[in-house]
């Protein structure tokens, strides 16, 4: 029932919008009058707002109700709450989730400072440990200027000076006096709500959040710069899609990627997705075969984010940050792949005996201008980068290298043996093999003596072989054990006092139209049978084989951003003057053999009765070929000497403003984790092959498929227990059920928890897959 103060409120706005007053029409239901500073909102004639009209919020909290109520569009609103359609969804939003209150406006002026409790404490612990200001803002990812005023916020020095004069203070102060000490990484991390949890040695973090479907309190944790990265939480699942990545997990911790990331980049600053989940959702992604952050646009983000142990994937928008933080500086992103790198060597030393070593391009079809090279797939010359790609014994991929030029694979095998050498050792002799493109005696002599042994293709017109040299040789092969003709002799290379003597080996190959082909390989391995030096010299086709691979299956050759950086502007390239010249010398000595010939032509059918001397002749044909013979000749004379002057090669930067390459960082980053992601597969087809009579033709798409299963997880007694659905066929069933015993053999805990992971694949059920 009504009271009294609500009737008389009622009749106050009823006596209002009776009086003279400004309307203004703001929809067909509804109206807005002004009479004396009073506004009074009216729905079909009846008022339901009544407020002051300097009151903004009030206009605001009228509007958004309105909205709500579906009496007025935002537009429409737009006038009375007194902001744009976008303001006025945002004050909705506010209000849904605030009430009234959320609508105040906030206290204009300097805003308290966002570090955040355990951020401050790190500082203190940094600045007693004599770290500056601007390594400070690095480690937090904010700039020094915002270390510094933390600092005088804390009665810290901000300068060594200071630090010097503190430090002195507190050494001359009374014994029984108390003095502040900062906290070490223990007491803060000890102090913390979500105080972590070790195991071991290894540190894991907690969370606060109970439900891993709803990780709000963990994301305000970050966002009041409180966490470094989101804990993974798991529950079960049943029928999860691609639960079957989680198979790369092992294999992924062996690989030291999350430890080289940590000890070279430290974290990425308070984030809920912090390093160590960047890293796994990358590699998650490559092995789904979701090629780029844009990718996920078209995947489930909730069920990505539940392998991970998290609510969501990470954003579109997000991915590229964190690829930005990790790449943006070229000095972290190389010493975290050669970390990576290293340890993939220290891992596999069985099969870093043969290292195979070739270019791959990867086309550029944007507007920038960059240099062109051949691309050899395509047979065409475009603008393009090159890398120069090492693979081992197995094909499996150790290491590559952006070239910073269009250089042939000959100018760029230095660098890598450098490389190779620093990675091995100075002890160490390995055998390279790479196609004609390295060919060089004068280098293979220097390899020789460096402590490598070459393996590739000889190069040149060459004598072919008498087909009695020839013997028969069983090699192994991808369909069981081959023949081939070869032959063994030693044969010399190079010209004039540098020629090195080096071992050919011969293999004869006939067509089935009986024509003969033969191919020469020459090597300074004179230990090796020669079969395995012909049959080492062809597997370098795996190596190709793995460029096309990675081109479709990880998108190698996409880029991973936009924009060029300067690149190095003394690099000697082909002067286009000297082509210039050397054009106009070719055409002027292709004039000057037409005019010979035709001055022969007229000597050789001289009629001797009428002119019986060279003399008569040329007096008779001087104006139509001697004087433009002699003309074409002072012609070829002078252009020969100006081409003398002019250099062959100049710096690219006299002859080309800007000199340009893509941005590199990021991209090498992008397909180093890629790498790591093939070289997990690798490593998963290794482990099945045992058990799959097919492994040599069919064990990759197996495990691809197995990465791509769906199935369920458990989580108990401490356990990640991961059951795969059925394969498509019992063997393939049972061959997965193999891997899946070899990687629990591995005991492995789910990055970031304590958390065994277990595997299993259900068996099939006959009784719905038998025919009727």
């Amino acid at each position: 029932m009504p009271t009294d103060a609500t009737d008389a409120a009622d009749r106050q706005l009823i006596l209002l919008a009776d009086e003279p007053s400004e309307t203004i029409t703001i929809s067909t239901a509804c109206s807005l009058r002004v009479h004396d500073g009073e506004c009074v909102v009216h729905v079909h004639g009846v008022p339901v707002f009544r407020y002051h009209a300097d009151d903004a919020t009030a206009a605001r909290l009228a509007a958004v109700q309105l909205y709500d109520l579906r009496h007025a569009t935002a537009v429409q609103l737009e006038r009375l709450a007194g902001c744009d359609k976008r303001n006025l969804f945002r004050a909705r939003q506010a209000w849904l989730d605030g009430g009234a209150q959320a609508l105040v406006p906030k206290k204009r002026g300097p805003k308290a400072p966002r570090l955040g409790t355990q951020r401050e404490r790190s500082i203190r612990a940094w600045q007693a440990q004599g770290v500056t200001a601007a390594e400070m803002g690095r480690r937090l990812g904010v700039h020094a200027a915002t270390v510094r005023n933390a600092l005088i916020r804390m009665g810290l020095p901000t300068s060594k000076r200071q630090a010097r004069h503190r430090q002195q203070a507190l050494l001359q102060a009374p014994v029984g006096d108390e003095v502040a000490t900062a906290p070490s990484k223990i007491e803060v991390e000890t102090e913390r709500a979500d105080a972590s949890v070790t195991v071991g040695e290894r540190w894991l973090p907690t969370s606060l959040d109970s439900d891993p479907d709803n990780r709000a309190i963990d994301r305000m944790l970050a966002y009041r710069g409180e966490l470094a990265d989101a804990a993974p939480l798991f529950k079960d699942r049943i029928g999860l899609s691609r639960v079957g990545v989680l198979l790369a997990v092992p294999l992924i911790v062996q690989s030291g990627v999350l430890e080289a990331a940590q000890e070279v980049y430290g974290d990425l600053g308070p984030a809920f997705y912090g390093l160590r989940t960047s890293l796994m959702t990358l590699l998650f992604l490559a092995l789904l075969r979701i090629k780029n952050p844009e990718s996920l646009k078209r995947h489930s983000p909730i069920e990505l984010g539940w392998l991970l142990g998290l609510d969501r994937v990470p954003e579109v928008k997000t991915m590229r940050r964190k690829l930005l933080y990790l790449g943006e500086d070229a000095a972290p992103t190389e010493a975290f792949l050669r970390a990576m790198v290293q340890r993939r060597v220290n891992a596999r030393q069985q099969a870093l005996g043969f290292l195979y070593v070739d270019g791959h391009v990867r086309v550029y079809t944007g507007k920038a201008d960059l240099p062109k090279a051949h691309v050899a797939r395509m047979r065409i010359s475009m603008p393009a980068t090159q890398e120069a790609w090492v693979n081992d014994a197995e094909g499996a991929p150790l290491f590559f290298v952006t070239q910073e030029a269009h250089g042939q694979l000959v100018s760029e095998l230095p660098g890598v043996l450098s490389e190779v050498r620093e990675l091995l050792g100075d002890k160490r002799r390995v055998t390279v093999v790479f196609d004609r493109g390295g060919w060089s005696p004068q280098l293979f002599a220097r390899m020789d003596a460096g402590g490598f042994d070459v393996l590739t293709y000889r190069k040149g017109k060459v004598q072919p072989l008498a087909a009695d040299r020839f013997a028969s040789f069983e090699v192994p092969g991808s369909r069981g054990r081959e023949q081939y003709e070869l032959a063994d002799t030693e044969v010399e290379v190079g010209s004039g006092g540098r020629r090195l003597r080096m071992r050919q080996v011969t293999r004869r190959t006939v067509g089935r139209k009986g024509g003969e082909h033969q191919t020469h390989i020459v090597t300074t391995r004179r230990d090796l049978p020669a079969e395995q030096v012909a049959w080492r010299m062809f597997e370098r086709w795996r190596q190709e084989n793995f460029f096309k691979y990675m081109r479709q299956q990880f998108a190698i050759d996409a880029l991973v951003q936009h924009g060029t950086e300067n690149a190095d502007d003394l690099r000697d390239v082909p002067n286009p003057a000297y082509n210039a010249v050397s054009k106009e010398l070719a055409d002027a000595r292709r004039e000057l053999r037409v005019l010979q010939a035709e001055y022969g032509d007229a000597l050789a059918t001289n009629d001797e009765k009428r002119r019986p001397t060279v003399r008569g002749l040329k007096i008779a044909t001087g104006t139509a070929i001697g004087k433009p013979l002699r003309a074409a000749q002072q012609r070829v004379d002078d252009l020969t000497v100006t081409r003398a002057q002019v250099p062959k090669r100049v710096p690219i930067g006299s002859i080309k403003e800007d000199v340009l390459r893509l941005a590199r960082s990021r991209k090498r980053l992008s397909d180093g984790l890629k790498m790591l992601a093939y070289q997990v597969e690798t490593d998963l087809v290794t482990l099945v092959a045992p058990h799959y009579a097919r492994a040599i033709h069919e064990g990759r798409p197996l495990v691809t498929s197995a990465l791509q299963s769906s199935g369920d997880i458990e989580v108990h007694d401490g356990e990640i227990r991961v059951t795969l659905a059925p394969q498509a066929s019992p063997h393939r069933t049972r061959a997965i059920a193999a891997l899946c015993a070899e990687l629990d053999a591995t005991e492995t805990q789910f990055p970031g928890t304590a958390l065994r992971l277990r595997f299993g694949i259900a068996e099939p059920d006959r009784d719905k897959s038998a025919l009727p």
